[in-house]
């Protein structure tokens, strides 16, 4: 580090996952490197046996299939080594403070375990990134066109600066998607997944509905709706959408929405 003085060890980590679920899903690689106040480096990379499969839209990020970790170490088996390149260490990641932390510190609990941050630090470069670099659609404007954006927050104006901004972005990406089709494909890779248009539940990959907030987070709605049929009460009657309403009531008599082909 050339321009940040170290006056602890700085331990730069980044995780692959079997998704974006801190609660639910599980580290299928760990990569760490510790950077001592003397300048020593050493690094440490494990493929990650998550013990439940990869779903596809993961693998298709990173690569990782059930195959490549089938016979890999779980994450319990890496304790040793990944405690001691966290010890005593500052931290730092690539939106590592809302992702990569809170889900390492679920698998460190699963494995009995847990990482004291009791004062430690943590530099997250994607939040400098987002705070330091206006990413706004006036900073678009000037970018990818060149010029300043002139009647900013004016509906009318804005509508045609974000038709100028995707004009550019086509044709200064020349691998983007031509193709309308396959360019709405790669604006929502997560199409279908959401059972609703506010996100509130997701499928499984068998199928199922299942929660995608609060306490209830990555259960099936089936059986909360048996075990729980108060939570769902309470959806009814607080500020949710009428369409989740919809869902929970339905949910409530016995019937669940199903899967489109």
């Amino acid at each position: 580090m050339k321009n940040l003085r170290l006056e602890n060890p700085l331990l730069c980590f980044d995780l692959e996952t079997t998704g974006v679920d801190v609660g639910r899903d599980r580290i299928v690689q760990i990569g760490l490197i510790r950077i001592e106040p003397d300048g020593g480096r050493s690094s440490f990379e494990s493929l990650v046996n998550p013990r439940i499969p990869i779903p596809p839209g993961a693998t298709a990020v990173h690569g990782i299939t059930d195959a490549d970790v089938a016979d890999q170490p779980t994450f319990a088996d890496l304790l040793p080594q990944v405690t001691s390149f966290f010890a005593e260490a500052d931290l730092a990641g690539f939106n590592s403070i809302r992702f990569d932390l809170p889900l390492l510190q679920e698998e460190l609990r699963r494995a009995g375990s847990q990482l004291d941050l009791g004062g430690r630090r943590h530099f997250d470069a994607m939040r400098i990134f987002h705070y330091m670099e206006k990413r706004d659609l006036a900073a678009a404007m000037q970018f990818y066109c060149g010029r300043e954006l002139t009647d900013a927050h004016s509906a009318l104006a804005d509508a045609g600066a974000t038709l100028e901004v995707l004009d550019a972005q086509l044709a200064r990406y020349q691998d983007l998607p031509r193709d309308p089709a396959e360019l709405h494909r790669f604006c929502n890779p997560d199409e279908g997944r959401w059972v609703d248009s506010t996100r509130k539940f997701y499928w499984s990959d068998q199928g199922e509905v299942l929660f995608a907030f609060g306490k209830h987070r990555g259960r099936p709605l089936a059986e909360i709706a048996r075990s729980r049929p108060d939570y769902l009460d309470w959806i009814a009657t607080s500020d949710f959408g009428p369409e989740v309403k919809q869902i929970v009531a339905e949910a409530l008599a016995g019937r669940f929405p199903r899967k489109p082909a």
